[in-house]
């Protein structure tokens, strides 16, 4: 009996504090997630996307070699019917980066699991990409 009980609490702790995603854009390779209570932009797998403060708005992608190493940039195929706030940018290396409202969209290489929001805030100049 106490055994069922802490299961069905762990479940229930399992539904509250995993994402929920709420919508799907550019045929599904970025969705709105709802992690904490706020609408987190994500990427097909759930994991936390994220803007730099050092790109150019709307026209280019400022991490590449290193940085791109810790901060894989959200490559779409040339061809991705974008929509609404979502534009595809041009990088240097001949890739299209997915960028929401004019900013280049990212991941986190130390998130390890969908819901992780661990980049919030590195450098000062890493944010969620929130919808």
């Amino acid at each position: 009996m106490k055994f069922t009980k802490i299961l069905a609490g762990a479940v229930a702790l399992a539904f509250l504090i995993s994402p929920t995603f709420a919508a799907d854009y550019l045929g599904g390779l970025v969705k709105s997630t709802d992690i904490g209570g706020k609408m987190v932009l994500t990427d097909a797998n759930g994991m936390t996307l994220y803007t730099f403060d050092k790109d150019t708005k709307g026209s280019a992608s400022n991490c590449y070699d290193k940085c791109a190493q810790n901060w894989p940039p959200l490559i779409a195929p040339a061809d991705t019917a974008v929509e609404g706030d979502f534009t595809l940018i041009d990088r240097t290396d001949g890739t299209k980066i997915v960028a929401y409202k004019g900013w280049p969209l990212y991941l986190w290489v130390k998130d390890t699991k969908p819901g992780d929001t661990t980049g919030d805030m590195v450098g000062e100049v890493w944010h969620t990409a929130y919808e």
